[in-house]
Order: structure tokens, then sequence, then C-alpha cells
């Protein structure tokens, strides 16, 4: 679910599907819970949304990915690596799994 203005979405995101696309199969490589026909399947629902939440604090904090990147040829490296929180600007270095586990976060309240 993405909110905003819908010129701002569109602009960020672009009209296609490409980007919820290509989610899915990571989604899937990370948890056996969204296979098909494995002995990890998830039959109840707030086992999926405890391990659905679980793969997206990890691959947003903890994961960096190649086209996130930025190059700083600082003489040691060519690449920083950047995670999707990195890029997005909501931390400032690729967390550990003991940060992600220990780590307090305040909880956001939806308005209905």
């Amino acid at each position: 679910m993405v909110y905003g203005a819908a010129k701002e979405v569109t602009d960020l995101l672009s009209t296609g599907t490409q980007y919820v696309v290509r989610t899915h199969p990571t989604s899937r490589q990370m948890s056996g819970r969204l296979v098909r026909k494995t002995l990890s399947f998830s039959k109840q629902l707030e086992a999926l949304k405890a391990a659905s939440a679980w793969g997206d604090w990890v691959y947003n904090l903890t994961r960096p990915v190649k086209t996130l990147r930025e190059e700083v040829n600082d003489g040691q490296r060519r690449w920083q690596p950047h995670t999707p929180a990195m890029a997005a600007g909501l931390t400032d270095h690729a967390w550990t799994i003991r940060e992600v586990l220990t780590g307090v976060v305040a909880p956001v309240r939806q308005q209905h």
C-alpha cells in the first residue's frame, strides 16, 4: 500500500508494476512460508504476518542491494553498499541482526 498524492507517487514509482513484481520472488526466496508445497508453508495468518514483517525488516535494514550502492572511489573501495532503508534516508548504516532484534521502534498510529 502506498500513501501520498497520486502525482507524487506516480512520479516516484511510475505507473508500472515492476517494483511490486520484483519484490515477490525476493520475498519467496527469503521465506518458505510463501512457497506452496513446502513444509514451512504458512497455514495460520498470524504466523504468515509475523514472518512477512520479519522478512521486511531484515531485507530493508540489513541487506545491501547492489543497484542502490553509491560510487565513492575513496582509494580503499569503489562502492559504498546501501540497504533500501539507507537509500530512503531512514538510517545511515546497514543494521546487524542484533540491532534489528534489540532496536525499539515507536508504533505508528493509523487513522481509519
